[in-house]
């Protein structure tokens, strides 16, 4: 069975933030990574080159293929903030919530598990950890030991 590409390795979070550039964007995922701790209680670790995660879930598609994932998190991309709430994409009433409280956020854009957002000063920081939190208690939910 395929390993995924993306995995944790041994970078510390705090190290590969300090160096995101522009600065703005370094101080956008300082704000991010606070509200990431605060929010699921788990100290992050780095996915591949620029991915920080918090928490981890395993699961099996119906192909049979095994994954080992981040319940979730974010990177702090040059253009855009990358936030991957895995839990609206697994549950489709997180995910109606989720609709929900993108009326109220402000400036952003979707994939199917990811939010996209240019610079936090465009969102409501408290509708974004609402979403974050009811994100997290859904993975921890659906996959409860990892």
């Amino acid at each position: 069975m395929a390993e995924a590409k993306t995995q944790i390795t041994d970078v510390d979070p705090a190290d590969f933030i300090e160096a995101v550039e522009p600065a703005a964007k370094r101080g956008d995922a300082k704000v991010l990574d606070a509200l990431f701790r605060r929010v699921t209680g788990e100290q992050p670790k780095m996915w591949g080159p620029s991915i920080i995660g918090y928490g981890t879930y395993c699961t099996t598609y119906a192909s049979g293929r095994e994954v080992h994932w981040l319940r979730t998190g974010f990177s702090p991309r040059k253009t855009k903030l990358s936030l991957y709430l895995m839990g609206g994409y697994c549950d489709p009433e997180t995910g109606e919530k989720h609709a929900d409280a993108l009326k109220r956020l402000g400036k952003h854009s979707r994939g199917k598990s990811c939010l996209y957002i240019n610079k936090l000063a465009d969102v409501d920081l408290a509708v974004l950890e609402d979403m974050v939190r009811r994100d997290f208690e859904e993975m921890k939910r659906r996959y409860p030991e990892d």
